[in-house]
C-alpha cells in the first residue's frame, strides 16, 4: 500500500465561520456540504457515535481536502481556543505560501492572531503559526525552493 493523504477533519461549533475562514482568508474552495440525521446506522457506526447528525462541508486547495463536521448530536465538549501545540491531538495544519512575510501581513490586518512574526528556521525553512476562529493553528510555510526536500510536486493545471 502506498497511502496519500486525502484530507483533515475539524469538528466545530460554528461550520459558516470556519468556512468564511478557509474559504475567504486562505483561498480554499468549496466543493461539497451535506448533512446526516439522527438515525443513521451507518454515520453512528463510523464514528463510534449514539444518535449523531452533523452537517458537513468539504473544501478543498490544491490536491489536499479540509473536512468541517458540525455536529448537532451528540453535544461536543468544548476545546479551548488557545489549546498548546503540546497537547495530544491535532497541532496545526500546514499550509506553504510563496511569502510568508506578506500573508502573515495580510492575515493579520483581518485579524487573524499569530503566535508570532514569520521565524526563519534554518535549511530554507520560513514559517510562523496563526489560529483559525475556533483556535485551531494553521502554519503558514515558506521554503527557499521548489526543490526543496520537503516541497510538494507540482500540481498539474487542472489540479490548482
Amino acid at each position: 500500500m502506498t497511502p496519500r493523504l486525502h484530507h483533515v477533519a475539524i469538528s466545530t461549533p460554528d461550520a459558516d465561520r470556519l468556512v468564511a475562514f478557509y474559504r475567504d482568508l486562505l483561498g480554499f474552495g468549496v466543493v461539497y456540504s451535506g448533512a446526516w440525521s439522527r438515525g443513521s446506522a451507518a454515520a453512528d457506526a463510523l464514528t463510534a457515535l449514539e444518535g449523531s447528525s452533523a452537517r458537513q462541508v468539504m473544501l478543498r486547495t490544491g490536491n489536499a481536502y479540509l473536512e468541517l463536521f458540525e455536529f448537532s448530536s451528540p453535544a461536543a465538549a468544548p476545546a479551548a481556543a488557545d489549546r498548546p501545540v503540546c497537547d495530544h491531538g491535532l497541532t496545526h495544519l500546514c499550509l506553504l505560501v510563496d511569502d510568508v512575510d506578506a500573508e502573515q501581513e495580510r492575515l493579520s490586518a483581518a485579524g487573524v492572531p499569530f503566535h508570532s512574526a514569520p521565524e526563519d528556521l534554518g535549511l530554507g525553512v520560513r514559517t510562523t503559526y496563526a489560529r483559525d476562529p475556533d483556535g485551531n493553528v494553521v502554519e503558514l510555510k515558506q521554503l527557499s525552493s521548489p526543490s526543496h526536500p520537503v516541497a510538494l510536486p507540482a500540481l498539474a493545471a487542472s489540479d490548482r
